[in-house]
């Protein structure tokens, strides 16, 4: 038996594809490896080098004056740098400039006169021959090497913030009207786009061609204008969700009845001749022959369309508020980072909880994007 013989195009494009994936797989992979990475170790090494020993310059605060003990006339201050952790000190100092001027068991002559000594394990003892004094504790330089330590510590801060499980909810009930809504009134317009005769289609189709390149930032402010001066006739508080959700409907449109305009053309015609024979009506063609065989495309652009919102802060910001009870997810995890300074294991953890959500719609709806997306290529007969 002959094998079949790949043509060039096709191993250019199965390589291609195996890069995509890759891109795609390594920053969230290493975006997960982070998040259950220890925070020091976070800092010292990357992702890659989870599973490796990794060496790393610290600092330790000892005890403080108060738990000094007095050992034949010598005061004694001791403990273990690590803290009950799993390491080892390749190197310690006395000040920050040479943290690795002297090896496990060797004692450093300090400038107050007192003696350090630390051991490989951890163990330091600082003495003096005279009472130490003061209320905090001195800080020990030293170079250890750690074995991997991974904790879900990281991810307990997180969702044990306050406020962040209101902000779960708010994201949901923005995320879900706002792929809904316009997924149903874009079926309707692209079924007549494709379908009805009506004066103006042609212009009407160019419009929304000419859509797609306006700009969120450009259109959200005349938007919200717009909104308000409408809001304000009808009564309707000016910040809320139905704004929010009206807002990504108008933004989302454009590209949902593109794509399933050209879907739903492509269907063969010779079904839609047949219903129109049996004196079926334009809803009822929509309703039950367009529609279900609709649902790749229509998963397709709920994919990325929960994704948008999902993810989306700005329109949040606008048209929901930044208050407790408004903030969406995105926003209540920046909020926490900001408060917290430089702390990427908040930043690791926080964005991956973020993509959770959006990850299990994608797997749940992926079967369908492939043939949502190929769709049209190949027509009726």
């Amino acid at each position: 038996m002959v094998a079949k013989k790949l043509s060039p195009l096709t191993i250019v494009v199965n390589l291609t594809v195996l890069l995509l994936v890759v891109l795609w797989t390594l920053p969230t992979a290493g975006l997960l490896i982070s998040s259950l990475r220890d925070k020091d170790q976070i800092v010292a090494s990357g992702w890659w080098t989870a599973l490796g020993t990794s060496s790393q310059n610290a600092i330790y605060r000892a005890p403080p004056p108060s738990a000094q003990v007095e050992e034949n006339g010598v005061f004694v201050i001791s403990g273990n740098v690590f803290e009950g952790n799993a390491g080892n000190v390749s190197a310690f100092g006395i000040n920050i400039n040479a943290p690795a001027a002297y090896e496990p068991g060797q004692t450093a002559e300090r400038n107050d006169g007192s003696k350090l000594t630390i051991q490989e394990n951890g163990d330091f003892r600082i003495e003096s021959t005279t009472a130490f004094e003061g209320t905090r504790g001195d800080r020990i330089f030293f170079t250890a090497s750690v074995p991997p330590r991974f904790t879900l510590e990281n991810y307990q801060t997180v969702l044990t913030a306050e406020g962040l499980g209101k902000s779960f909810l708010n994201s949901l009930t923005v995320a879900i009207p706002s792929t809904i809504i316009p997924i149903l009134v874009a079926a309707f317009a692209a079924y007549a786009l494709a379908w009805m005769k009506f004066p103006g289609k042609a212009l009407l189709l160019a419009v929304i061609v000419g859509l797609l390149v306006v700009p969120l930032q450009m259109s959200l402010i005349p938007l919200l204008k717009m909104y308000n001066g409408v809001g304000a006739f009808f009564g309707v508080p000016a910040k809320g969700y139905l704004g929010i959700w009206l807002a990504h409907m108008g933004f989302g449109l454009p590209l949902a009845i593109y794509l399933l305009r050209n879907y739903i053309a492509g269907l063969p015609r010779e079904i839609m001749e047949s219903a129109r024979v049996d004196g079926a009506s334009d809803f009822e063609i929509f309703t039950k022959i367009v529609l279900p065989l609709s649902y790749p495309a229509l998963a397709s652009f709920a994919i990325f369309q929960f994704l948008w919102t999902w993810n989306d802060l700005l329109v949040a910001m606008v048209f929901l508020g930044t208050g407790d009870n408004e903030l969406v997810l995105t926003g209540r995890l920046v909020n926490l980072l900001g408060s917290r300074g430089g702390n990427w294991e908040i930043l690791t953890a926080s964005a991956f909880i973020t993509i959770i959500v959006p990850l299990l719609v994608f797997f749940g709806l992926q079967r369908y994007l492939v043939r949502g997306l190929l769709a049209g290529s190949v027509k009726g007969g």
